[in-house]
């Protein structure tokens, strides 16, 4: 079990990724991952232009000093690539995109690409998913369609991560709340924003906007859910360096 204790530090982004409000923040990811290089993800944003997703990328972290390589992961063939999973083993610092939780996970679900994602963060890379890229990792997963809840990719659990916050529907979050299975916690963070979870399983806010923590459906603190919460990188282990 030696090799699966998590050494990576994982980021759930709120949305707005590679806006310059998030600099500060990608400037410590960057130390962190001691790399200057980004390996992007853009699968989320396969039906949106994922090149420009790419673009993006590579204009925000060129002013920090660090290079992006966009890894063009867009359906479950390309997840299935062993040259695309051998990049992504080697990575120290992977970043999926945001866009639609629903095809990202269904093109991540038991694949090699997401098996080299977790390789990675055993041995210490840096894993950061803004709004759909973070909603994966959780599970459950907020379903984007109406507040309820589906099953995600479970590196992360029990907790169901809730990107723009700040924009999210009365209702909606009402119903979140409701639903939300005894004991799952519900981490609702606001564009711009973010929180970073450390090796030690420690976790914290970044970002002015902040973040908003439940548990049975009542606030709680970041803390809290930091003590109850999992993370179990053995999810896939279809991948062998």
């Amino acid at each position: 079990m030696g090799d699966l204790i998590p050494k990576g530090v994982l980021s759930l982004v709120g949305g707005g990724e590679w806006q310059s409000e998030l600099a500060q923040f990608d400037k410590e990811l960057l130390e962190i991952a001691d790399s200057d290089e980004v390996v992007v993800l853009p699968t989320a944003a396969a039906y949106e232009i994922p090149e420009r997703a790419v673009s993006n990328a590579q204009s925000h972290f060129s002013k920090l000093g660090a290079l992006v390589k966009g890894v063009m992961v867009l359906n479950r063939r390309d997840a299935m690539n062993k040259r695309f999973a051998d990049e992504i083993a080697e990575a120290r610092f992977i970043y999926l995109s945001g866009g639609s939780p629903l095809h990202l996970r269904s093109v991540l679900k038991d694949s090699l690409v997401y098996g080299a994602m977790l390789y990675a963060y055993r041995r210490g890379a840096v894993l950061a998913g803004s709004s759909a890229g973070g909603m994966v990792l959780t599970d459950p997963m907020a379903d984007p369609r109406g507040g309820a809840f589906t099953m995600g990719l479970g590196l992360i659990s029990p907790l169901a991560f809730v990107p723009h916050f700040e924009s999210y529907p009365a209702e909606r979050k009402d119903r979140t709340l409701k639903l939300a299975t005894r004991g799952v916690a519900i981490l609702g963070v606001a564009e711009g924003s973010s929180v970073i979870r450390l090796p030690d399983g420690t976790m914290s806010e970044r970002g002015k906007h902040g973040a908003s923590a439940y548990i049975d459906g009542k606030p709680c603190t970041i803390e809290e859910i930091a003590s109850k919460v999992e993370v179990d990188p053995s999810k896939s282990s279809l991948y062998v360096s």
